[in-house]
């Protein structure tokens, strides 16, 4: 590993470890004649700076970053994070839902009803989050930002194109991206043309 890598790698905390334990060796050393018992007090307070330390770049830290403060992102009117808890939530509803039928706790017919209210809650949750999804856009920008073909690698890349495309899991009938091991479109539930 390399001078540069480690030291970009070097987090706060790490930092601030170092220090406590550099200098709980030197209290050691500089305390010769001391009993044990002080030894150990000294290079404990002395760690425990080091914490004290950390806790305080902890709280004023963010007072200082030239990051912007958009916040969290929403997704009509509640956080990414919200809605990810809810479809969590929804999901274990459904197993728990299907779990008390197989139990013999709930008939068919509330089972049918409940089941059919959740799957619909969920499936609007999962719509409304793939609609916010613009990471895989910026995830394809950034690796073509890093990763410039060149010219024969570029003509190649453009020959193999509607390979690609349906390799990448586009929907030939409506144009949804879906994921890359789905088989069948998430927007019209088409076969993508792939085996298992």
């Amino acid at each position: 590993m390399s001078s540069a890598t480690s030291t970009d790698s070097l987090q706060p905390w790490q930092l601030f470890t170092l220090a406590g334990l550099i200098g709980a060796t030197v209290v050691v050393f500089v305390s010769r004649g001391q009993t044990p018992a002080g030894i150990i007090l000294l290079s404990l307070t002395i760690f425990a700076a080091a914490v004290v330390g950390l806790a305080a770049w902890r709280t004023f830290a963010p007072l200082s970053n030239d990051e912007d403060g958009s916040g969290p992102q929403m997704l009509g009117g509640r956080t990414r994070a919200a809605l990810e808890r809810e479809k969590t939530l929804v999901l274990r509803s459904i197993k728990e839902l299907e779990f008390d039928r197989a139990m013999g706790k709930v008939s068919e017919k509330d089972f049918a009803e409940m089941s059919a209210r959740l799957r619909m809650r969920a499936a609007g949750l999962i719509r409304q989050l793939d609609a916010g999804a613009v990471y895989r856009e910026e995830i394809e920008k950034e690796i073509a930002r890093r990763v410039k073909p060149s010219h024969s690698e570029s003509s190649r890349v453009a020959s193999k194109e509607p390979t690609a495309r349906a390799a990448s899991g586009v929907c030939a009938a409506c144009a949804t991206a879906n994921d890359a091991d789905a088989r069948f479109c998430k927007h019209c539930g088409a076969s993508l043309g792939r085996t298992a």
